[in-house]
């Protein structure tokens, strides 16, 4: 069938403008395959894939989401069915790119379909809500929102630039996207985890990484930065990881900004794949403005990393635990791992004389691994900190032996 630009919408309300929007694409020669997921009337034009299909995939019918007239219950099966129907076309090799546009019902049920997508498809979504809280429509995919400025209702003089701005970028990236295909390089890529306070170490890992020939993901631990890695994991884009900042563990334990979720550091172990894994960052936890930290907090040991980000302090007992964390995880695991230690300190912050200075709670971190740690796991001592140019070196020659030694089998 060949892979199309999926349109994903309610045909019955927004009909004109994705009618638009369709035309625009097949007059840059993107052929074009519909998802109608309006419940309140008939479509403009005849979809590819009905509202009926659509509603059945997500456990329903339209004549009991119709009669039903319950809106979060229509929104609720339509957001179902249509990440159902469009995961489905994607395996069968139908997607080249998907589009979704609406207020925040259209928003929500095209989203859904557009985060089950592999990162890489491109995904456009005009939207209404496109200029506030964005997280819950983009997740951890590489979705480009645009915002319609005006509600999306008829075709005007501004929403005919808007749509047919998204058209032609759309449009744009599969084209690009097409002639890239073959001139994409044949290398093995790797996964680095990096933090502000990280940045050297993981900076001089990328250049070894890089001088041997591999390619390199670098992910900012803020949350959605681990998630993003674990989800390539998952998907088979990444061949081997440096964890060096695994700071979003303290987030989850403590209740920081950064959370990464309960199964974060376990996806390597999962798939196999070798891993070096470190204790970068977990000297923090992260909080927005000052304002914003939470009352049970104030007593503790603060740092202010800029207007938006206060940094506190991770303690003893809370160090102990994370080490556990980090052990019971990487246990748990099938991957070739290596934990490198870097005594001296876990951060830029973390050394001597520095605000989170801190030789117990580091102490308690190195304790709660080892004690925990499977013996057939090597863990390396590092005497210097965590960004002296010799633990990077470790940090990298590890992971390198690491996937030597599994290609040998």
């Amino acid at each position: 069938m060949g892979k199309k630009a999926v349109l994903i919408g309610a045909l019955d309300t927004k009909g004109q403008e994705f009618l638009f929007v369709k035309e625009k694409l097949e007059a840059c020669g993107v052929t074009t395959f519909t998802v109608d997921t309006g419940v309140l009337g008939n479509p403009l034009f005849q979809p590819d894939v009905s509202a009926d299909e659509v509603a059945r995939a997500g456990g329903s019918s339209i004549e009991k989401l119709r009669s039903g007239k319950d809106r979060g219950t229509a929104i609720a099966v339509m957001t179902r069915g249509a990440a159902e129907i469009v995961t489905g076309l994607e395996k069968q090799g139908i997607v080249g790119a998907a589009f979704g546009m609406g207020g925040t019902a259209g928003t929500t049920v095209a989203a859904s379909a557009l985060q089950g997508l592999p990162i890489g498809v491109p995904k456009l979504m005009v939207s209404t809500v496109a200029s506030g809280n964005t997280k819950p429509y983009i997740g951890i995919k590489d979705v480009t929102m645009m915002y319609s400025v005006v509600d999306i209702a008829g075709i005007n003089q501004l929403s005919r630039r808007i749509l047919s701005n998204a058209a032609h970028a759309l449009a744009g990236m599969i084209n690009y996207m097409e002639t890239e295909q073959g001139t994409t390089e044949d290398k093995v890529t790797l996964g680095i985890t990096m933090f502000g306070v990280t940045t050297p170490c993981a900076t001089r890992v990328r250049e070894i990484l890089e001088e041997r020939g591999y390619d390199l993901l670098v992910f900012h631990a803020t949350g959605t930065g681990g998630l993003a890695m674990e989800e390539l994991i998952k998907a088979g884009y990444i061949q081997g990881v440096a964890d060096i900042t695994t700071t979003e563990l303290a987030d989850h334990l403590v209740g920081g900004i950064f959370d990464a979720g309960p199964n974060r550091l376990e996806a390597a172990g999962i798939a196999g794949i070798p891993q070096v894994v470190s204790v970068g960052a977990l000297d923090m936890v992260n909080f927005g403005p000052p304002e914003t930290v939470p009352a049970q907090f104030k007593e503790r040991i603060f740092y202010q990393h800029n207007p938006t980000t206060t940094l506190m302090r991770t303690t003893i007992a809370e160090n102990r635990e994370l080490g556990r964390l980090l052990a019971t995880k990487l246990n748990a695991g099938i991957a070739p791992t290596i934990v490198v230690f870097p005594k001296d300190g876990v951060s830029l912050l973390d050394m001597d004389a520095k605000p989170f200075e801190g030789k117990e709670e580091r102490r308690a971190l190195y304790e709660g691994i080892k004690e925990h740690l499977r013996s057939n796991i090597p863990m390396i001592d590092m005497e210097q900190d965590i960004n002296d140019p010799a633990v990077a070196e470790v940090i990298a020659d590890s992971l390198l032996q690491l996937i030597e030694r599994n290609k040998r089998g």
